[in-house]
């Protein structure tokens, strides 16, 4: 008794005919993944996502077939992690140490502007 029952469940699992529900299944597999939009309204597949990964497992375990019916995967999230605030930081301090190695110059082009400012001012007193 225990041995038929055995024998049974092996041929239960061993053997699914997937060849049969993928020929079966072929249209309704091909509009999506998990359903489609006809004439305004939602429709789910004619086989469930349970049946529908079993029948996917057993064509790609067999190996003699591809699977073309999955959807095309989306492009990874490219977010980063963190506050937005940190991030800038980080930026403002590169940009300071940048400007302050330029600081002399700087200091000594404000200078001449000054000076030179000065000089203009002077030249219009005497002209007055």
């Amino acid at each position: 008794m225990a041995g038929k029952a055995a024998s049974s469940m092996v041929k239960a699992v061993g053997q699914y005919p997937w060849r049969e529900k993928l020929t079966k299944y072929k249209d309704e597999l091909s509009k999506g993944a998990w359903g489609y939009w006809h004439l305004g309204a939602w429709k789910p597949l004619g086989i469930s996502a349970r049946r529908r990964a079993r029948l996917r497992k057993e064509v790609l375990m067999e190996g003699e077939e591809d699977w073309p019916y999955d959807p095309e995967r989306k492009e990874m999230k490219t977010r980063r992690k963190g506050h937005k605030v940190d991030r800038i930081a980080a930026e403002k301090r590169e940009n300071t140490a940048k400007l302050m190695e330029k600081m002399p110059e700087m200091l000594l082009d404000y200078k001449k502007r000054r000076w030179e400012k000065k000089m203009k001012e002077e030249e219009k007193a005497k002209d007055k």
